[in-house]
């Protein structure tokens, strides 16, 4: 059964056609989906086509469920590699436009972290706090949804949703269908190691190093840089993200250990000059999920006046943010954590905020909305430019999760692993075999481990020092934007090095004795632009366009006469080999919408400008990006 509140969004925004006739029903599972060529539906959903994405936009929902289970997948695009990767969220008043930040988000993360992966995103509309057996439920049916995206998207954890989940999804799936699993799985379970943290605490230790360069801009100038074991940091947001932060700081260089000076959760925020205990803060949160409340009442309120002396806590847990430390980590799951004003609701007005130099943003803050954008440049003008603080955007620095989560793909689990399929969906029949073969995935675990902690510890130290070069080489431009140009030209690269083979589609071909008649059928049918005219041995004659049709027509051209009288006898031709910018070369040069893929004189595919539209970033490529 649909959500009601997505159920009342779809039909408030789609026109009644668009139900009727984009309904996919498979088994009591309901889609509707959109590609990057339906850009007047996607606006309708709050999205807005550009040269990055969206690649697929679906709806879903489970019919058949006495439960309300929907939701929404966003393929941002593919150009790292097949499949895309991002977690799930679940809450119960999500929407395709957030689902496509999100996915937007991981696309540029993704790149970043240098991952053979494109961005994607799902949302599940319901609340998370569900009672443990409806939950289950959830889950089961939403992966179910999922697996019909399973060739182009890998789900992991989001806000509302964890290790377990995925565990959930696995049994459904199958076990290199998601990620982020439980060590009895061969995981690199996101939640239990910290991965996102562990990327925040590389990256403040690398800006250390590369920020002395920054000093040539007139705002760095007189910046005084602490020794590493004493720089200061306040976490905004000490959950999932936040509370790893602190852990992983103590535990990264125990030689240089940073001081924790301040943190906030919902409760209220917590603060010493001095420096706040927190092994004792980490284990509050662990058994409860939150700790500054608690901790308030059972160490602060009722102890002695020299010890409460030491020690602040506030229940307006924003004013965290009037604190100063030499580094803020934003880890709390909100867009706008500082604004020049009031009009955005931001946590924390500019005129208010603390002195910080560096800012290394644990929480996801990237949004590809127009509006959005020009929000986070008038806050870094204000902040980076007027302020004299550096901010390490959040997919450069947080991508530590998705780093752990790749490489349960990268390292495949081997063959002998492979759950069977006839347990699929049977809870107890897998968990023999996760029994059976603890060991193996134990040391599964700790070799995807060990690759990730590599990984992460290059891609994000390289990452600071582009994002600290390229600010220096240009003075006028913002982190954001020195951040964005950093993935795109990672995407870009690795897009021109895409072939045609990796793209291309089955061509409609017919032989070269059938008639006029039968090839306008078969274009209708094919819905291509072209068709291969092709002899028995499977060569290439010739081509028929839909112009070679309508020519025909014109000329009042009987349609039983043979194909050769009006197909295109001197075809432009490509090799699978080439590369997407060659193809889009030739289509420009000789202004023809489609070609055939030929090898060996062969036809072996078709490429046309409505494939690049839907299958490549199209349009960035022909930006020169």
């Amino acid at each position: 059964m649909i959500p009601k509140n997505m159920h009342n969004f779809l039909k408030d925004v789609l026109p009644e056609n668009i139900w009727e006739n984009r309904l996919i029903k498979e088994d009591g599972r309901v889609f509707i989906e959109f590609g990057p060529l339906d850009v007047d539906s996607l606006l309708q959903l709050g999205i807005k086509v550009d040269k990055l994405g969206p690649r697929l936009v679906a709806c879903m929902w489970d019919e058949k469920s006495p439960l309300e289970i929907g939701g929404y997948l966003v393929v941002d695009n593919l150009a790292m590699g097949q499949p895309s990767m991002g977690g799930i969220r679940m809450l119960p008043d999500i929407s395709p436009s957030v689902i496509h930040n999100l996915a937007r988000g991981m696309t540029l993360k993704n790149a970043a972290a240098d991952l053979p992966f494109g961005g994607g995103k799902s949302g599940i509309v319901s609340k998370s706090d569900l009672p443990p057996e409806e939950r289950l439920k959830v889950i089961q049916s939403f992966g179910r949804l999922l697996a019909r995206y399973t060739d182009i998207y890998i789900p992991g954890p989001d806000v509302g949703t964890n290790d377990a989940d995925m565990k959930t999804i696995a049994i459904e799936n199958g076990l290199d269908n998601t990620v982020s699993k439980p060590v009895d799985m061969g995981g690199n379970r996101i939640d239990e190691l910290g991965g996102a943290a562990n990327g925040v605490v590389v990256a403040a230790h690398a800006l250390l190093e590369h920020l002395p360069k920054l000093r040539q801009l007139h705002q760095f100038r007189e910046m005084e840089i602490p020794d590493k074991n004493k720089m200061d940091v306040l976490i905004q947001g000490f959950g999932a993200v936040g509370a790893h932060v602190a852990r992983i700081f103590d535990e990264y260089d125990p030689d240089n250990r940073p001081i924790i000076k301040g943190i906030s959760d919902d409760r209220g925020y917590l603060y010493s000059p001095v420096s706040l205990p927190w092994e004792e803060l980490f284990k509050g949160w662990k058994e409860k999920g939150r700790v500054t409340e608690d901790y308030f009442r059972d160490n602060i309120l009722n102890a002695d006046q020299g010890n409460a002396g030491k020690m602040i806590f506030s229940n307006a847990y924003n004013n965290l943010l009037m604190e100063s430390a030499f580094c803020l980590v934003p880890a709390s799951p909100v867009f706008n954590y500082l604004d020049v004003d009031e009009s955005t609701n931001p946590s924390m007005t500019i005129d208010r905020m603390g002195k910080w130099r560096i800012i290394v943003e644990g929480a996801n803050t990237y949004s590809p909305n127009p509006m959005r954008r020009a929000e986070r440049r008038r806050m870094e003008r204000a902040v980076y430019r007027d302020n004299g603080t550096l901010i390490a955007t959040d997919y450069l620095v947080n991508s530590g999760g998705v780093i752990y989560a790749a490489h349960e793909r990268i390292i495949p689990t081997p063959e002998h692993l492979w759950i069977p399929e006839k347990y699929f969906g049977k809870t107890d029949e897998i968990q023999k075999w996760l029994d059976k073969n603890s060991d193996e995935f134990s040391a599964l675990a700790e070799q995807r481990r060990k690759a990730a902690v590599a990984k992460l510890e290059k891609v994000i130290r390289q990452n600071m020092e582009e994002l600290v070069d390229g600010l220096c080489e240009d003075h006028d431009s913002l982190p954001c934007e020195i951040s964005e140009k950093i993935s795109i030209k990672r995407i870009a690269l690795k897009e021109k090095s895409r072939k045609v083979k990796d793209i291309m589609e089955k061509p409609p071909r017919i032989d070269v004795e059938k008639s006029l008649k039968d090839a306008a059928k078969l274009l209708v049918d094919s819905a291509t632009p072209i068709v291969t005219v092709v002899s028995q041995k499977d060569k290439l004659i010739g081509i028929v366009t839909e112009w070679d049709i309508t020519k025909a027509a014109a000329m009042g051209t009987d349609y039983n006469r043979p194909l050769t009288s009006v197909m295109t006898a001197d075809v432009v031709t490509i090799e699978p080999g080439s590369t997407i910018i060659d193809c889009i070369r030739r289509l420009e040069r000789f202004e023809i919408s489609a070609m055939p893929v030929v090898e060996e004189n062969k036809v072996v595919g078709v490429i046309s400008g409505d494939i690049l539209a839907r299958r490549t970033l199209y349009r960035l490529l022909q930006a020169g990006e």
